[in-house]
């Protein structure tokens, strides 16, 4: 009985490990769970606004510039927002039953980076993006579990042989029927509370179900109220409550911030500051709240906006911030990845091909390295 049981641990270990479709070898990821991910992941950063709206280059070798230019500034992972089935003016990755076109030249892309960015050791997080026709009209019923279900299916097949590097998260900021604030659905409402955890176990048990590699893989779970840490003891009071029932060691959640809004949003404004220690206190409730939970957080969405007065922004407040809210994650054993879209919460400018950070605001918040 020992011997068997070694057999499959070995055979599980070995699957969990493999090369990157790029077709280079690579040396055994060793097998970790959730919380070691989390912990090995250390600061990342978004690609937004690329694969998930039509604002940005998606050619490879442009986002292989940004990649290096994270890599050189101590950035050890990736977030990769990904629309599927809300298409950019009719262009869909995934057709209206949730079929994923591998063949699509902005999925092409996808995979070179991704490839990219394992190649060079980096955590990558891909994910659903946007999706408002689910987000939008979701009513529990089959007609949208079978096409987010089959969705899931289709991106966990294609990637099941990847190893550990690349992560997956459900479903990005649920809203709509699933409840936000300022929308029909509040974020306390039961109905919304239920349906995400719906879809949240929907998702994941898709994944799971493909095997492979998938059966290790880093699954990510994201409470409503766009994803705000400040619901993830209303969507799961307790272990029970989470897909896997709380036995899962694969699994880990995906939480936000920009809390002060007033503050962080992209009109906000530095007078709205709460103070260091309001940011810090907020944080570290969602993770006394996360270990009773016994999942790892990953905050896979946070920054400050610079949409209403620029000038303001580039300041020591502003970076200080970015600092405290980096360090605080990382010191509760979590993984920090500050939003970047290139316009109101951009962190970079693009200068001809090559890129440099804006308001110095990455380099400063890195200086404390982990």
């Amino acid at each position: 009985m020992k011997s068997l049981l070694l057999s499959a641990f070995l055979s599980l270990l070995i699957i969990s490990c493999g090369a990157t479709s790029s077709g280079e070898e690579k040396e055994p990821l060793p097998l970790q769970t959730a919380k070691e991910v989390i912990q090995s992941m250390g600061t990342g950063l978004n690609i937004g606004n690329t694969f998930d709206l039509n604002s940005r280059n998606t050619s490879p070798e442009n986002n292989y510039n940004i990649i290096d230019l994270y890599k050189s500034a101590g950035i050890k992972h990736i977030r990769i927002p990904v629309t599927w089935m809300d298409g950019y003016s009719g262009n869909h990755l995934a057709d209206a039953n949730g079929n994923v076109d591998f063949d699509h030249v902005r999925f092409k892309s996808l995979k070179a980076i991704i490839d990219y960015a394992i190649d060079q050791e980096m955590y990558v997080v891909i994910n659903t993006h946007h999706e408002h026709w689910l987000n939008d009209h979701y009513d529990g019923s089959d007609t949208y579990n079978d096409k987010f279900s089959t969705l899931w299916t289709d991106i966990a097949t294609y990637f099941k042989d990847y190893p550990q590097y690349l992560i997956f998260e459900v479903l990005n900021e649920p809203q709509g029927k699933f409840g936000e604030w300022g929308g029909n659905v509040s974020p306390s409402n039961a109905q919304g509370l239920s349906y995400t955890r719906q879809i949240n176990k929907l998702g994941y048990d898709a994944i799971r179900a493909t095997g492979g590699n998938n059966i290790t893989r880093i699954v990510q779970v994201a409470p409503n109220g766009m994803g705000n840490h400040s619901q993830l003891d209303d969507v799961y009071p307790t272990k029970a409550s989470l897909p896997g029932g709380g036995e899962d060691v694969y699994l880990a959640m995906q939480v936000h911030t920009y809390d002060p809004w007033d503050f962080c949003g992209q009109d906000g404004k530095n007078s709205s500051y709460p103070g260091a220690s309001s940011v810090e206190n907020s944080i570290r409730s969602v993770f006394a709240h996360a270990r009773k939970l016994d999942v790892p957080l990953n905050y896979g969405e946070w920054g400050v906006g610079r949409n209403a007065n620029p000038a303001e922004r580039n300041t020591d407040l502003v970076r200080d911030h970015y600092k405290l809210v980096r360090s605080t994650i990382l010191d509760e054993g979590g993984a920090p990845t500050a939003w970047e879209d290139g316009g109101w919460f951009g962190l970079i400018d693009a200068i001809g091909d090559n890129y440099t950070f804006r308001f110095n605001i990455v380099p400063y918040m890195m200086t404390d390295d982990e």
